[in-house]
């Protein structure tokens, strides 16, 4: 018997992970696109932005040769997943974790889990307001949309949009026991990043038509070791760019033909990375060696083409908005882990109501709490997330297949695994060591 039924009651041997009819649908009655458009947002959240800047510091052609590569070793480490699971008899990551290695694997990898959608959702929140209200850079004050369309209001103050947005937006869509009833915002949070793909998209091409943008830097520019050493600061972005791995059992507990689940990775994985390839290509040519870490800052300003100004606000509320849809999806895994934490041997949380009104408020109480008053908490999740997110992504599917408890392995996953934990260790290493050197140099900078 497996680790994840003979210790736990939230197997789907002891017991389903959802009822049979909870509001909305029939367990068992998801259907293959929105099943598609679940797994595409839980991939297509903040990084979509930072993709541009990769290309900038790559090249075009390395970099959209690695952003390929990224998808399919993804591709490669839920399919791992999946067939690991099935061996196993179980229908949760965490679950996994547990046959692979007893109670400590399962309770580290949810921990990891719930930090990487911990920082997540409060980055989301922190973008949300800085879109839609204000931000201070440097001592320097930039309007948020809402501000600058209607003035400085009550209505209009950084943490009175976002309890309007926790009350009217993401009350509602949290409040959901199944994540299947997420697949309409879900489809229109991928339809709002394909709006920015397009609009970025006949930007450039327009410019490109007048002439008044260049050929894009193909190959990368080295000068020195330093700019060598710059190449390596993208592997962070790259390897965490994909993840996705915490709502795949979720999607796939629900749908009415698991057999499918390995259809639909790969169709969101296509997706996405088209979205991808796109938005840092189109990006990059648009503002070239200006390309900003995040591409939203750029459009900030005059575009060169009439209507810029609207078509910066469109770019920076579709955003908004794209956020505020991925918002739930992300913490439908949240609440299970958390749970799964608190409760391991509890009945599973759709049958608790109490359980499921306090698990919830709380998250969401202390996100809430977290992207308004606790401005630091960037410094916290940047070390945190840098090691959280590739464990969620890489180390542990690499580890379980690896461990082959059910001796199901082949000689093309141990290789997968192995390159799979040497990018895990060295973004994560990169990504610890950049954040270390640009807390330094700030407080020098500042002490200066």
């Amino acid at each position: 018997m497996p680790f994840s039924d003979r210790k736990h009651r939230r197997s789907q041997k002891a017991a389903p992970l959802l009822p049979k009819d909870h509001g909305g649908g029939e367990f068992g009655s998801a259907s293959f696109a929105g099943a598609v458009f679940n797994l595409s947002t839980t991939i297509v959240g903040a990084g979509i932005m930072a993709l541009p800047a990769t290309l900038k510091q790559l090249g075009v052609i390395p970099g959209l040769i690695t952003i390929l590569l990224a998808g399919m070793l993804t591709e490669k480490s839920i399919e791992m997943i999946l067939r690991f699971s099935r061996a196993a008899k179980t229908s949760s990551y965490s679950g996994l974790a547990g046959d692979a290695f007893s109670g400590a694997g399962r309770n580290l990898l949810q921990i990891c889990i719930v930090i990487n959608n911990v920082g997540m959702l409060v980055v989301y929140m922190i973008i949300i307001g800085d879109v839609l209200s204000e931000t201070w850079s440097q001592g320097v004050h930039h309007t948020g949309v809402m501000e600058e369309w209607f003035g400085l209001h009550w209505w209009t103050t950084r943490s009175s949009i976002l309890l309007l947005t926790t009350i009217f937006v993401f009350a509602p869509l949290i409040s959901f026991k199944r994540v299947d009833s997420l697949r309409y915002t879900s489809a229109l949070s991928v339809v709002l990043a394909v709006v920015f793909v397009v609009i970025i998209g006949g930007i450039a091409i327009v410019k490109m038509i007048s002439g008044s943008i260049g050929m894009p830097q193909l190959m990368p520019n080295l000068v020195d070791q330093a700019s060598f050493w710059k190449l390596f600061t993208t592997v962070p972005i790259l390897v965490t760019a994909y993840i996705c791995h915490h709502n795949i059992h979720p999607i796939e507990n629900e749908l009415e033909d698991p057999s499918k689940m390995k259809s639909i990775v790969r169709t969101s994985i296509t997706l996405c990375t088209s979205v991808y390839i796109a938005t840092s290509f189109f990006g990059f040519l648009l503002f070239g060696n200006k390309t900003m870490d995040d591409v939203l800052a750029n459009f900030d300003g005059d575009l060169g083409i009439p209507y810029s100004s609207l078509l910066n606000d469109v770019v920076r509320v579709s955003y908004a908005l794209h956020l505020m849809l991925v918002f739930p999806i992300v913490f439908y895994s949240l609440r299970l882990n958390v749970d799964g934490i608190l409760f391991p041997y509890s009945v599973p949380i759709v049958y608790d109501e109490r359980r499921f009104f306090w698990v919830t408020s709380s998250l969401m109480g202390f996100i809430f709490l977290g992207a308004n008053f606790v401005p630091s908490i960037w410094d916290a999740f940047q070390f945190t997330g840098a090691t959280a997110t590739v464990s969620v992504g890489y180390i542990f599917p690499a580890a379980i297949a690896l461990r082959d408890t059910r001796g199901i392995g082949t000689k093309n996953d141990r290789i997968v695994s192995w390159i799979m934990l040497l990018l895990a260790v060295s973004s994560s290493t990169v990504a610890i060591c950049s954040d270390i050197y640009g807390i330094f140099s700030g407080t020098e900078d500042a002490q200066a």
